[in-house]
């Protein structure tokens, strides 16, 4: 998401990450919730999570646009890990920009993901101009498998892919699904 903006949704504000402590907490959590993270190879401290969220900031101030915090429009609490990001593992998946989410459990089920990933498939493609937008997952993570589709992307499992960051000793989160989608793709 470009940095600075603000996205809103029927439910929904989608926002760049600030250098606060509650925004520092909040991504803690997401990074070191067992039950949000079935499907990632690492639980991190406090530690590791502030010195990633000052890189992934740092990152997103450097090329303009990045990871963002969706909050609950009523209540300003935050909910979900989401937004639109440079690709990292270029060697392995391509250039481009990824969406992602993750989002706490009292949020699942409600189609929040969905809505937030709808906006930003929109900011993308419409403000920030993007010729494509992938999006990918541990092939056995169906719910977020279930927003891809949901949101009008396309697999491509000729472009499947194990996970360069995932280490060889859980090969249950190695292998990857990949999506795509293009700004003149219909968009539910």
């Amino acid at each position: 998401m470009k940095t600075g903006t603000l996205l809103t949704t029927n439910r929904l504000l989608i926002r760049s990450w600030e250098d606060t402590e509650a925004d520092r907490a909040f991504f803690h959590r997401v990074n070191s919730e067992e039950k949000m993270l079935e499907f990632f190879p690492f639980r991190r401290s406090r530690e590791e999570a502030d010195d990633v969220f000052d890189l992934m900031r740092a990152r997103g101030q450097e090329i303009g646009f990045g990871w963002a915090v969706a909050e609950d429009r009523d209540t300003g609490a935050p909910l979900g890990f989401t937004g639109l990001a440079a690709i990292r593992d270029e060697e392995v998946i391509g250039a481009g920009v990824e969406i992602g989410w993750r989002y706490v459990p009292e949020a699942w089920g409600k189609g929040l993901a969905s809505e937030a990933a709808r906006a930003l498939l929109a900011h993308g493609f419409d403000d920030l101009g993007l010729d494509r937008i992938v999006a990918f997952a541990v092939t056995r993570n169906q719910p977020s498998i279930a927003v891809m589709r949901r949101i009008g992307m396309r697999p491509r499992p000729e472009l499947d892919f194990d996970h360069p960051a995932v280490p060889d000793t859980m090969p249950h989160l190695k292998r990857h699904a990949f999506y795509e989608m293009f700004p003149a793709d219909p968009r539910p």
